[in-house]
Formats: C-alpha cells, structure tokens, sequence
C-alpha cells in the first residue's frame, strides 16, 4: 500500500514540508480547541476568572495523563519508523499492535490511580478553597474519558509515522471543530459550566480515536492494525525508548505545578489566584509556540528515524538543517505575533482590565527568548528520533534544571512576579548546551551506526 509521503526517496525539502506543516497544523488546531475551552470558561457569567484559575491547576494533571500516550507513541513509533525502512514490515506490525494494547491498558490503570487521589492533588498543584469546585468539576469528567484520549493522541502518531501526515491532521481537525461546536451548548445552553467544557473535550477525543482506529484497522494504512501475539520484549523496549520524552513531559508539568505554587505562595491572598489566571492566559499563548513546535520535530521524526534505519545518513542531515530552519521560521512569528497581538489574544479570556494588563506583560516576558527554542526542540526531538534518548533527556534535563532554580530564586529576591523570567532563561541557556552537544556527537551517533551495520 503507498504511502502520502515515500519516506525514502522523495525530495527532502519537500518531504519535510508536506510531513512538517500538517503536523504542525494539527497540533495549532488541538491548541486552539484549548484556548477555545478557556475561552468560554473565563467569560462563565458570575465567577469565569475564578473558573478559568481552577482550570489552570487542572492543566498538568491533564497533560501529565495524556503523556502516557506520548511515552508509548514516541517510544514505539520511530522503531516502526526504523523497521519500514530495515523492510521489516512484520516486526512493525508487531509494534503497532503491542503499543495499542499498552495504550488501552495504560488508561484504565490511570482511572485507577488518579481519581481517588483528584483531591490532594489538586490542592498540592494550587488549587485554593476558591478554586477547588471547578477544578474538581473538570478534571473528574475528563479523567473518565482517559481511554479516548489515550488512544486518540497515541495512533495518531503511529499513523503520522507512517507517512499519512495530512490523514493525522484530519483526525485532530475532526476533534476539534466538534468540541468547538459542543462547548457553547454544554457550558452554556446546559448551564453545565466547567463540566460541560470537560464533557465536550471528552466526546471529541472519542471521535479522534474512533477515527484513528478506523483508518488503522480497514487496511489504508501501510502497517495496518492487526491482531498479533503480544510482545514483552517490545514493550520493555517501548517503555525504555519514550521514557526520555515522557520524562521531559512530565517535568515540563512539573513546571506548570511549582509555577503555581510559587505565585500563590509569594502572591499571598490578595494576589496568588489572580496570578495564577494570568499564568493559565500566558501558558495558553506559550502552548500556541510550542504545541505546533512539538508538531514539526516531533511530526518529523519519522523521517529521520526511517533513512536512519536505511543508513541514508546524507539524509539524515540534510532533513535535521530543513526541520532547524523550519522550527527558528515559526518560533521568530511566535516572538513577532506575541508583541503584536498579545493584547487581542488576552482579550479572549478576560475583560478585566487590570487582569488583562498583567497577562500582556506576562506573555511578552514569556516569549522574550522564544526563538532559540526552535533549535532545542528539534535537537532534542533528533536524538529522540535517533533511539539516543539519553542524549535527548539530558539535554532536556539541563533546561528544565534552569528554569527551577530561576523558578525559586528570582521570587525570593524580586518577588512573586519575577517567577516569570524563568522561562526566558532557561530558553537561551538550553539550547546554547544542546547545540555544543549536537556539533560534538552527531557525527560520531551516525558512524557508530554505519560501524554496526557493516560490522
């Protein structure tokens, strides 16, 4: 079965363009069905900026639930990637099939882990006495709905890894415009609020994964679904391959959590939970930098790792300088976009005019380094690609190690508000260390590669 895109031969400029930019669409459209759930909330009449802080806390519990799926998809998808390209299509039908049946089993161990624990936890990531009703409201209707997001998020990278990049695009487009579409009936016309919101997002990840299951399973798909003997020794590869990436992922929400703390702690009562709703708006915009950033290096994996499987290494770099070049053309929009429309973007979610102020300033301080970014991503995401995950989780590590101790010294000296520096500190000395590393191993990854094939 052909695939949209022959991994293989076709031009790099343009298979990394036509695999790149529906990747990245895919994940600015997830982003914006987001932003449009926050939206809503923050406009609930009586108490949407309350509703919208609550929302806040709840947001890397959620992310930390759906990076499960990122741990099976990225730690299984490039060693299919690698298989196709060895012309070992049976092994990769056997890993598709071995991280559907760990993405389905993930989910219902995580219901039974978190939602006995909803409250503690949201209490330790920020939630006040204030806050806590419509942070439990969400978060107890989306964890119901774990199945759907689990498999939603992880096939779809199965099925971008097969070349059928626009097919993935189309799977979130059709999640998207039907939560659009739901999330004014149910937070509104229903008057079910912050629940509705879950609720929406719940029913459009369902329609995703369906989806995705379908074009898997009906035989389109170059390595379709099929029913094969479990594998443990893929798994125990599976879970060693994307631990790196989930680890970054679950650090990054980590991030989210001690930033809350950290401003509700320095903020004190009379700031903390405003503070708290600006850091929800300012991460929103930062999820439209980084969402569809993620889309491009990680959309594009798929092409490293199948020439890196081929042992085609001229196309291994010529495809990382494209995906570079592309990353530092969107994060350059992203600085430009954050000072033009920073304003029209914070309208979105409040029309308090002091909060509104806060959150401006907020986003400009965020975005302030956000170019170098592009680089980090994709060299992180290379080496990910790759299968040197230690690389990729060190060079992660180290700018996430940055942004904590900016995190918790900046506030003690210069108070509550200077918590928002770390992020722009860590996005220069990040990728200053990953783009040394990358000048000294990358030539040496390549030829151990070609050393063990040639023996």
């Amino acid at each position: 079965m052909k695939t949209q895109n022959d991994l293989g031969r076709d031009d790099i400029g343009r298979l990394v363009l036509r695999i790149a930019l529906p990747s990245m669409l895919a994940q600015f459209v997830s982003v914006f069905y987001s932003i449009v759930d926050r939206m809503y909330i923050g406009h609930i009449p009586g108490d949407g900026v309350l509703a919208l802080a609550g929302v806040g806390v709840c947001g890397p519990v959620v992310t930390m639930v759906g990076s499960v799926a990122f741990w099976i998809a990225v730690g299984g998808s490039p060693m299919m990637s690698m298989r196709m390209g060895e012309g070992r299509r049976d092994e990769a039908g056997r890993i598709l099939f071995t991280c559907t049946v760990m993405l389905a089993a993930a989910s219902v161990l995580l219901m039974a882990v978190v939602l006995p624990l909803r409250e503690p936890m949201l209490r330790l990531f920020g939630a006040s006495d204030a806050t806590y009703p419509s942070a439990d409201a969400y978060f107890t209707t989306y964890i119901a709905g774990t199945l759907f997001a689990l498999m939603a998020t992880g096939l779809n990278q199965f099925i971008i890894a097969q070349g059928f990049a626009a097919t993935g695009m189309k799977l979130v487009i059709l999640g998207a415009v039907l939560n659009i579409v739901l999330d004014p009936v149910f937070i509104f016309l229903l008057g079910w609020g912050v629940r509705g919101a879950a609720a929406a997002t719940v029913i459009s990840q369902m329609a995703s994964a369906l989806g995705a299951l379908w074009f898997l399973v009906r035989g389109q798909a170059a390595i379709p679904l099929r029913k094969e003997a479990f594998q443990t020794r893929i798994m125990r590869r599976v879970l060693l391959m994307g631990f790196a990436p989930f680890s970054i992922i679950a650090i990054d929400n980590v991030m989210i959590i001690a930033l809350n703390a950290v401003l509700q702690r320095y903020g004190g009562p009379a700031q903390g939970d405003a503070l708290i709703t600006c850091a929800t708006i300012a991460q929103s915009f930062m999820l439209v930098v980084t969402m569809p950033l993620g889309g491009i290096s990680g959309g594009t994996q798929t092409i490293l790792a199948y020439n890196y499987g081929a042992m085609r290494m001229d196309r291994v770099r010529e495809a990382q300088r494209r995906i570079i070049g592309l990353c530092l053309l969107y994060t350059t929009a992203m600085f430009v976009l954050a000072r033009a429309a920073g304003p029209l973007f914070v309208r979105l979610f409040t029309t308090d005019a002091e909060q509104a102020a806060l959150s401006v300033w907020a986003i400009g301080v965020c975005t302030l380094a956000v170019i170098p970014l592009g680089v980090q991503y994709e060299l992180v995401d290379g080496f990910t690609a790759l299968g040197q995950v230690r690389l990729s989780f060190a060079l992660s590590f180290w700018r996430k190690l940055v942004y904590f101790v900016a995190l918790f010294a900046l506030p003690a000296w210069l108070g509550a508000k200077a918590a928002f520096y770390a992020e722009p500190i860590s996005d220069v000395l990040g990728p200053v260390v990953s783009i040394a590393v990358h000048r000294v191993m990358m030539g040496k990854v390549l030829l151990r590669r070609l050393e063990r094939e040639h023996g």
